[in-house]
């Protein structure tokens, strides 16, 4: 049974990966995939408990479970990828809610089915052969827990292990070995027994006795309600990584084998079953409002730990743990030895282990969609966990006898009290940083995600996700602007374009300001979608653009099932350690993507390089060059904080020609306000780029490719967010000490003239400018920080003279500096304009100086 619990709870990480593919956000999968694995154990154990229960030979029964969930997780390893496709189809590219839900629901409940419902029964199959090897004897509980005990070293062993290492398919080949191997234990270990006659059938249930299995279905639905509630929490204050989920995940399963394995050894000492199963249910509900209690502080229990443990992934996970073991420990103690007795009851009452287990997982199966669903969006998760609460007492009251004790009614009482008292003074669920003297602009609750706005002091906003994963800010319009633009005019004509990823929706909307471009804006979160508002007020006056399209839908969904093509497709920067998000990484991504452009279609995928290992990098570039062998790379801006990589490639596989570069840039220069965002000319665009081909393919060396099957991105990444071992500016000067680019990779024709000179001239004045920049300290003195950047920004300039970046920040000051000290700011301006003579900006300054001051 430990090995059995092994697989079953692998295969359910396994499954919840494979099918986030096409359901999109994790926690879709995570909602889907648990409903679908306790409905499928809910049909299994009812249909197939009662043929259990009156064959002679269970252990043949048990055999032919674990075969048929060996062999239908290979099928499902197999075909996979075209039923994954045609759930896609069914859905559609862009679904109603209500749609999308039923298909994520009902279309997993379907795929998984003979699996989960052939693992429904082989606990009580197992139950009949421990029953006939002991003579008779019933040790649910023990199984139960045994069970259990294996589900949570599986959980472990696949999320630190076996995914990262093997992949999907070969873990779940892993999996169908160990179901073999039960099957075949089983059939020997069954072979030594002495024969026994087939069982009588059960008598007739108890009249009355429905109540018991009433009571599992609710329980059932309240326990895994409670722990989707609580996860949905916790991912506000964890780093919602796949090793969050499958830490929680793990801590939930141990408490529940705990309170089995103590039910198994201390229910004999009870001698009143009836008033156990009440002091049960009271438990149950004062340890989930304890449970609850302690979400409020959850944030101040990880900076604790962290404090006392240091910055490690060992001590995240740690701290994790502790969030997992403070709102599960005892809660979940109390599920396994109350499910226990629940089940030693239906027996008593002549129900079948089958009927039990089967009305307890039904019942559980509903709780994803109920509490995930429905619930949190409409009341939020304090109430919703109060509710569970509720219900407990109410079963205490009403589920269990006609007149309660008088201890039952007083307890329950006072346990009421503290309910209201919860609902009265205790402020929301909701976890959102604010800083001092700022204020909460908008806060949504979805079903998948809580999306915030916040305001600081001084007025900048900022779109975050789960209170952790930053979208961006309004103090961002340079970069998040130019990730639109370096990708609009790299294509000499675009007519449409996509974007992947809305966030605050500065990128869409600065795109859609070229009236020639229809602008199609793919956002997973519809609360994101209504966020992002208060961003775009700018544009347009803050009324609709008519060229901007904003589209409710999965990125990964929407471009294997829509039909449109595209001139450009601009996919944002995702986090790549947020949950799901790896998986916009892969090659069969890219790939779907790269078959949505046009003829000379262009795309560019964004990489937070702050959020970003390089071995977490070399993969995802390993992936893309796959896809697009032709690829190159550019940085977005010049940032050292925030530096963001693009990856570039064309879909005609050609290099770009100098003369429709600068046609393109004279044609969108006014319309698209280009001067603004630092793209003066064809330097300023090309001049972005890291790397080409060669370069990338020697970056990505033999690092293991990401792709659907082995998500590596999403199981290595979230280190460098558990514990940073470097700064981002660092990161950023190794990988271009690692690159290189000659201006013949890049620009067709221009091999070896005087132009490809200033070109590659350029790149070496950029990168130099971004070493002076990672010893420079911002300050708000003038003269000082002239001091730090006037001799390397001009050393700067001495390599290219058509390197603004470097001329524009000396130029700013020297005039600044015109108005307290003349004969500097005059030598400081002369310096530039020998600097640039081409340039007009310090002729210019100077004319006004002498004006001024002659």
């Amino acid at each position: 049974m430990v090995a059995s619990g092994f697989a079953g709870l692998a295969y359910q990480i396994v499954w919840t990966q494979q099918c986030a593919l096409w359901l999109g956000h994790e926690s879709a999968a995570v909602l889907a995939v648990v409903g679908a694995f306790f409905g499928g154990l809910g049909v299994g154990a009812l249909a197939l408990g009662p043929r259990i229960d009156r064959s002679a030979r269970p252990e043949r029964w048990y055999a032919a479970c674990e075969v048929v969930i060996a062999l239908w997780s290979l099928v499902l390893a197999a075909l996979l990828a075209p039923i994954s496709q045609g759930l896609l189809d069914i859905t559609g590219a862009q679904p109603a809610p209500a749609w999308q839900w039923t298909v994520a629901f009902v279309g997993t409940f379907v795929i998984l089915l003979p699996a989960t419902a052939a693992m429904g029964a082989t606990l009580p199959a197992m139950e009949r052969v421990v029953a006939q090897m002991s003579h008779g004897g019933r040790n649910i509980a023990a199984l139960y827990a045994s069970n259990t005990l294996g589900a949570v070293v599986g959980v472990l062993a696949t999320a630190f292990w076996l995914v990262p290492q093997w992949g999907l398919v070969r873990t779940a080949g892993v999996c169908a070995a160990l179901n073999l191997v039960c099957a075949l234990a089983t059939l020997k270990l069954a072979s030594h027994r002495v024969p026994v006659p087939r069982p009588l059938p059960l008598p007739l249930p108890t009249p009355g006795s429905r109540g018991v299995l009433c009571t599992l279905a609710i329980t059932g639905l309240l326990g895994i309600g409670y722990e989707v509630l609580v996860v949905r929490v916790l991912s506000q204050v964890a780093e919602d990584t796949v090793y969050t989920f499958a830490m929680l995940l793990a801590v939930y399963l141990v408490g529940s084998a705990l309170g089995a394995a103590a039910y198994q050894r201390w229910h004999a000492r009870a001698r009143e079953p009836g008033r156990l199963r009440d002091q049960l249910l009271l438990l149950q509900a004062a340890t989930c409002m304890i449970g609850s209690s302690s979400l409020w502080a959850a944030e101040h229990v990880k900076q604790w730990v962290l404090q006392g443990l240091g910055a490690s992934m060992p001590a995240a996970l740690t701290a994790e743990a502790a969030l997992a073991l403070a709102a599960f420990g005892l809660p979940t103690v109390v599920m396994g030895a109350l499910f226990s007795h629940l089940v030693s009851e239906a027996r008593a009452t002549h129900h079948s282990f089958g009927s039990a287990l089967g009305f307890n997982t039904l019942g559980a199966a509903a709780a994803p969609l109920l509490f995930g669903v429905l619930l949190v969006p409409a009341v939020g998760p304090k109430l919703s966990l109060l509710l569970v609460a509720s219900a407990y007492l109410a079963l205490l009251l009403l589920g269990t006898r006609q007149t309660p004790t008088a201890w039952a009614t007083s307890a329950t009482a006072a346990a009421v009290a503290a309910l209201v008292a919860v609902v009265a003074m205790a402020p929301p669920l909701t976890f959102i940083d604010i800083p001092e003297g700022g204020r909460v602009a908008s806060y949504r609750e979805g079903a998948m995600a809580a999306v915030s706005v916040v305001e600081d002091a001084s007025g900048v906003a900022r779109l975050r996700i789960n209170n952790r994963q930053q979208e961006g800010s309004s103090a961002t319009l340079l970069a998040d602007a130019r990730q639109a633009l370096l990708g609009l005019l790299l294509h000499p004509a675009p007519k449409r374009a996509l974007f992947l990823g809305l966030g605050t929706g500065i990128t869409a909307s600065s795109a859609a300001e070229d009236t020639s471009l229809q602008v199609d804006a793919v956002e997973l979160l519809p609360e994101v979608i209504e966020a992002s508002a208060l961003f775009t007020h700018a544009f347009g006056e803050g009324k609709p653009n008519p060229r901007l399209r904003l589209i409710a839908a999965d990125a990964r969904r929407f471009v294997r099932t829509t039909s449109e093509r595209y001139d450009v497709i601009v996919s944002d920067n995702f986090h790549p350690a947020r949950s799901g998000s790896g998986s916009l990484y892969t090659v069969e991504h890219f790939a779907a993507v790269s078959a949505l452009l046009t003829e000379h279609g262009v795309f560019c995928q964004w990489l937070p390089l702050h959020q970003l290992d390089l071995d977490s990098l070399r993969s995802i570039v390993q992936a893309f060059m796959s896809a697009n062998p032709g690829g190159w790379a550019m940085l977005a801006t010049n940032s050292l904080q925030t530096p963001v990589l693009g990856l570039v490639a064309r879909r005609d596989g050609l290099r770009f020609d100098r003369t429709q570069v600068n046609a393109r840039l004279a044609a969108a220069m006014q319309p698209l306000h280009l001067a603004d965002f630092a793209i003066t000319d064809e330097f300023a665009l090309l001049g972005g780029f890291v790397a080409g081909p060669k370069a990338l393919a020697n970056f990505a060396g033999t690092a293991p490719v990401n792709t659907d099957d082995r998500p590596v991105v999403a199981y290595r990444a979230p280190r460098i967010t558990y514990a940073p071992d470097s700064l981002p500016r660092d990161r950023l000067l190794a990988l271009l000490h690692e690159l290189k680019l000659e201006p013949s990779e890049l620009v067709v024709g221009e091999a070896g003239t005087v132009w490809s000179l200033r070109l590659a001239a350029y790149w070496a004045a950029r990168d130099q400018f971004l070493e002076v920049g990672r010893a420079v300290r911002p300050d708000v003195d003038l003269n000082r920080m002239l001091a730090q950047v006037h001799a390397p920004l001009l050393s700067v300039l001495s390599i290219s003279p058509d390197f603004r970046p470097a001329y524009d920040p000396l130029l700013r000051m020297a005039t600044a500096l015109g108005l307290t000290d003349s004969t500097a700011a005059r030598a400081l301006l002369l310096e530039l304009k020998t600097a640039q003579p081409a340039r007009p900006e310090a002729e210019s300054a100077l004319r006004h100086l002498a004006a001024e001051q002659p």
